[in-house]
């Protein structure tokens, strides 16, 4: 489908990549990895034909699509949401209203003219090519990517430039996927979702029809949509099968052969260099001297690129605070008319790491607020035990920093017994190197200050820390050492994050905030998942052992009351909503897609060309695959509004 050969690209003096080869097929599902600065971006932008080689050459098939998702910097104006995705159906909504015109023509024209046979097989052309692209089901393609990409039916109607950067993605990755070109580009696509979306974001990527190549810093989100891994390493592309995990594998063994070839070559140099240097001044040795200098001249030289030091961090340990951390009861908190916490009551014991889980808008951010004092509650009751000592870490934490300080002096005053070295580690660590360290806070990003202040906040923290997004803006070495970190430190720690893997790792208890509750689960996000599937959700926040231990999970699920079961298996509203709809869809999609198998099964009794009926065929195999997923989602929709209709 696509393939660059000996291509090589240049950023100034310095070589990002060159003699790269990469064959790209139409069912690539593929990782690109590499250190920042070795030319993911770029590579992406040169395949999507936005960025040329400086060598070599990029050969695309005729008539193919690729579509390009940029990391940030799109901005969409003048329609609304639903409308701006509705366009990319222009050339079927064309055929749509050609349609209706040959309709109105038929329907005037006499049965047995020129005319009439000419714009009744020029209807049937295109209502067949109409019906093959799901013509009659634009408006639930948009509506079930919009619904899926975390959008209400109330964000629909709204006019694009309403929405912030990270909702503008959204909208340009919506029309993405219902574009289905054949290469999907998507740079780093999990930046602005959050994990109920992301979850959307995988399923939806492994029922993809044609390839996609992916740039992300989820470590899960990788593992479970590709099946290739393509590094950029040493200056040139290398690629591994599998996913990240099963690549990191594959990497330490690649190393250790490269490191193997690389001192059984340094021993031949060695001995060739020894017997020429020993036998250069002897006539009677001239030859066998020359061979050697010939041999060794055609050595081409094995390289180890020098790796990134493995930096490791660990937090300087507070002061123990009392065994509990917080008591909550009855808290609320509305804003104005809106009511976003209602009756909320849990506790949190010292050594706990309680992940905050939720849609976007669901209250997490406001419940850290709360836990830190920087927002009151409307009513209830919320108090800090013993010596408890709170740092908050929230999403704009940039916007409380001195921008005149200097990077290197402003981090040395929050950690003054910290030597300049292990503080510059750390800083390069979270992507700050060189003369770096000597800049203003002022001049920085904001992603860029965002990462200082969780780097800040690492050298001396107190004993109760709430991380409001810690991870973004952070690659996966810098996750790596905020996960070890966190994991080896001993206070306690509430944090609300988008990655999985992130998330997997660290939790030891899931607070889950919907619809104005929190619904406490022991365990990690897979443990969450689990129980939410099975309806063992706790009633209230019941302390749990700060490691987690099965044990302490197993004593906390008999004190479950029915009442308490019952509402957990109930679905959430905004989801029942949604299976409703989706429910309605499939019941009206499945006589249509029957109609087209009848259709389609009427036309292979023509014969019209090999061609043709291979192609009518293959088109029959796709919609009778498709009746058989459509029919088992129904039921499956089905049973579960048939128990939520009980349940309530």
């Amino acid at each position: 489908m696509l393939s660059l050969s000996g291509a090589g690209k240049r950023y100034g003096p310095r070589i990002l990549f060159e003699n790269a080869n990469w064959l790209i097929t139409p069912d690539e599902r593929t990782a690109l990895v590499g250190a920042n600065g070795t030319g993911k971006s770029t590579i992406m932008k040169i395949l999507a034909d936005l960025d040329s080689l400086d060598y070599g050459t990029v050969q695309r098939t005729r008539g193919m699509s690729i579509g390009y998702l940029p990391q940030d910097g799109l901005a969409l104006t003048g329609r609304t949401v639903f409308d701006e995705c509705l366009t990319v159906f222009n050339e079927l909504r064309g055929i749509e209203q050609e349609l209706e015109d040959l309709s109105v023509s038929l329907a005037e024209l006499e049965h047995n003219s020129p005319a009439y046979h000419a714009a009744a097989e020029r209807f049937h052309m295109l209502e067949t090519r109409f019906r093959a692209h799901d013509g009659y089901a634009l408006d639930a393609q948009v509506g079930a990517v919009l619904t899926g990409l975390g959008f209400g039916k109330e964000d629909w109607s709204r006019r694009t430039e309403e929405f912030s950067g990270g909702w503008q993605m959204r909208i340009a990755l919506a029309k993405l996927l219902l574009q289905k070109p054949n290469l999907l580009l998507l740079d780093e696509p999990t930046n602005h979702l959050d994990l109920e979306t992301r979850n959307w974001l995988e399923d939806y990527l492994r029922s993809y029809p044609n390839g996609y190549i992916l740039i992300s810093h989820d470590r899960y989100f990788l593992d479970v949509t590709v099946n290739k891994i393509v590094e950029i390493w040493n200056k040139g592309l290398h690629s591994y099968s599998g996913n990240y995990e099963k690549y990191l594998t594959q990497k330490a063994e690649r190393r250790t052969q490269l490191e193997s070839a690389y001192k059984n070559q340094r021993d031949q140099i060695e001995h060739l260099e020894a017997f020429i240097n020993r036998f250069r001044a002897q006539a009677t040795k001239a030859r066998q001297v020359q061979s050697r200098i010939k041999e060794l001249e055609k050595i081409e030289r094995i390289e180890i690129p020098e790796e990134e030091k493995a930096i490791h961090f660990t937090f300087p340990q507070p002061p123990p605070s009392g065994r509990t951390v917080v008591e909550v009861s009855g808290l609320v908190k509305n804003y104005d008319a809106k009511q976003v916490l209602n009756d909320v009551g849990f506790t949190i014991e010292r050594g706990d790491r309680i992940a905050l889980v939720g849609a976007n808008g669901a209250g997490k951010s406001t419940l850290i607020r709360l836990l830190t004092g920087v927002e009151p509650p409307t009513a209830g009751r919320l108090k800090l035990g013993h010596n408890v000592l709170a740092e908050y870490f929230a999403q704009d934490q940039y916007k409380v920093l001195d921008p005149e300080a200097r990077m290197l002096d402003d981090i040395g005053r929050t950690a003054p017994k910290v030597s300049q070295t292990e503080l510059r580690s750390l800083l390069g660590c979270f992507l700050f190197s060189g003369d770096d360290v000597f800049k203003p806070l002022g001049v920085l990003s904001g992603g860029e200050r965002n990462r200082y202040a969780l780097a800040r906040i690492l050298v001396s923290p107190a004993n109760f820390l709430l991380l409001d997004e810690p991870t973004n803006h952070l690659d996966l070495r810098a996750k790596d050492v905020l996960l070890e970190a966190v994991n080896s430190f001993t206070g306690t720690v509430v944090f609300v994050s988008h990655d999985r893997y992130f998330i997997d790792r660290l939790a030891t208890r899931v607070f889950e905030v919907e619809g104005g509750h929190v619904h406490v689960f022991p365990g990690n996000y897979e443990d969450y998942l689990y129980r939410k599937a099975n309806g063992t959700a706790l009633s209230g926040g019941l302390p749990s052992a700060a490691n987690g231990s099965a044990a302490t999970r197993s004593a906390a699920v008999p004190t479950e009351t029915p009442e308490a079961e019952d509402k957990a298996r109930r679905v959430n509203p905004i989801k029942l909503r949604q299976m409703q709809e989706r429910y309605a869809f499939i019941e009206a999609e499945i006589p249509r897609v029957e109609a087209m198998i009848a259709d389609t099964e009427h036309s292979l009794g023509t014969f019209v060309s090999m061609e043709e009926t291979q192609r009518l065929t293959r088109q029959l195999e796709d919609l009778r695959a498709r009746i058989e997923v459509l029919t088992t989602e129904w039921e499956d929709l089905m049973l579960v509004l048939e128990e939520q209709s009980a349940a309530n």
